[in-house]
């Protein structure tokens, strides 16, 4: 892969990033109106939320395996492509049954992209020999203020079924344009003798990198799918208003993003994990205790500005897994970290509905600060640089 190219495929990694934080920030202000639209209560929704949730999960480690079969540029073709009419299917989902099908499969779709995707943007960053993973998430992050604060105004102001239709379509010209530029390395040839490559890892420290990502994102999926629901029902806060909570959220983690492929090389990894994971349990801590919306809002904000940086620092740590494959390390990280945005907000509408949203995001804070001590276990993720190589996979 040449320099030009090299620079070329983080700009295309860089792009499908930001399509699949597009569907998912737009996914957020459409979830307050299953409510009504189907007739179903917060735990019921928790449960759709749940099933999306595990498709998304139980995809994650088969994407790994697809991903040393074909290598991860054909499967984030594949998925990327598959993503785009995700969102229209659930919004015009006519009863339930329809809707929990057309839910569990945007979660298996949406995880195998992501599982493909930071993948190949952990090849990318051998190639390029720096740090992309937190950029590369904060084009995520970027996609998903501007699909919840656009989603949010197209669904006041049009319709939701406008809104999903205009995601799709904003999705399909992104990944068109990307696509001719995605580069990667090629699948690794399994020859006879191979031993069989296990579903599961058996090394301890990916499990527990695992569970430390889980701990991160567990605020990230509780901000996405339940902040619209608590500003609009327990602080008052209008439709529109209710849809920035999310928005302002993934906005904050955005700027941090862009700049934490910086702070990173700076700082290091361990000493970044650690200040993340303090900044981000004071804004969970605030938005619980928020007297009114705006403030609960800003509390968010900062919520993101802490966590922007821990789940790039824990994908790149994974990739870097010594004696691991990006793909094989990366599924099994991924799979429990993006068990905090996919199952357990499922479970936080349960608790929500017995204690209340406030004692939730405070009780979230508490994760945060477990992952602190724990940082060293992040080390790795400094050693991501390898010299280049010349084969490529298209």
């Amino acid at each position: 892969m040449t320099g030009q190219e090299a620079r070329n495929a983080r700009r295309a990694v860089a792009a499908m990033f930001t399509a699949n934080g597009f569907a998912m920030g737009a996914w957020a202000p459409q979830i307050p109106l299953l409510l009504p639209r189907h007739g179903i209560t917060e735990a019921q929704l928790g449960l759709l939320i749940l099933g999306l949730g595990i498709g998304a999960v139980g995809a994650m480690l088969f994407a790994g395996r697809l991903i040393g079969r074909f290598g991860t540029v054909p499967v984030l073709r594949a998925f990327a492509f598959l993503l785009v009419p995700m969102l229209p299917l659930v919004v015009l989902a006519p009863n339930v049954v329809l809707l929990a099908l057309a839910m569990a499969a945007f979660g298996g779709i949406t995880g195998s992209m992501d599982v493909a995707m930071n993948s190949n943007a952990v090849e990318v960053e051998r190639r390029l020999g720096r740090a992309i993973m937190s950029s590369s998430h904060g084009f995520w992050s970027l996609g998903g203020f501007v699909g919840g604060t656009l989603g949010s105004w197209l669904i006041a102001h049009v319709s939701a079924e406008v809104q999903a239709l205009s995601t799709s379509a904003a999705m399909l010209a992104t990944i068109l344009i990307a696509l001719r530029f995605l580069r990667g390395e090629p699948p690794h040839p399994v020859t006879q003798d191979a031993p069989r490559a296990r579903l599961l890892p058996r090394e301890a420290g990916i499990w527990l990198l695992g569970v430390m990502a889980l701990f991160c994102v567990v605020p990230e999926g509780a901000v996405l799918d339940w902040a619209a629901i608590y500003l609009g029902q327990e602080l008052a806060a209008s439709p529109f208003a209710a849809g920035l909570g999310f928005a302002f959220f993934s906005g904050a983690m955005a700027l941090v993003r862009f700049a934490g492929d910086g702070i990173r090389n700076r700082f290091g990894a361990v000493a970044t994990l650690r200040a993340s994971g303090l900044v981000g349990a004071a804004g969970l801590l605030i938005g619980a205790l928020a007297p009114t919306a705006p403030v609960a809002i800003a509390g968010f904000a900062l919520a993101g500005l802490g966590v922007a940086n821990m789940v790039p620092i824990l994908f790149s740590a994974a990739g870097n897994y010594p004696g691991q494959r990006a793909g094989a390390a990366m599924a099994a990280v991924t799979m429990l970290g993006y068990a905090g945005i996919l199952v357990v907000p499922a479970l936080i509408g349960w608790l929500a509905e017995h204690v209340g949203f406030r004692y939730t995001y405070g009780g979230l804070a508490t994760l945060l600060i477990v992952v602190m001590p724990l940082a060293g276990r992040a080390a790795m993720a400094d050693g991501r640089a390898v010299p280049a190589q010349t084969s490529v996979a298209t």
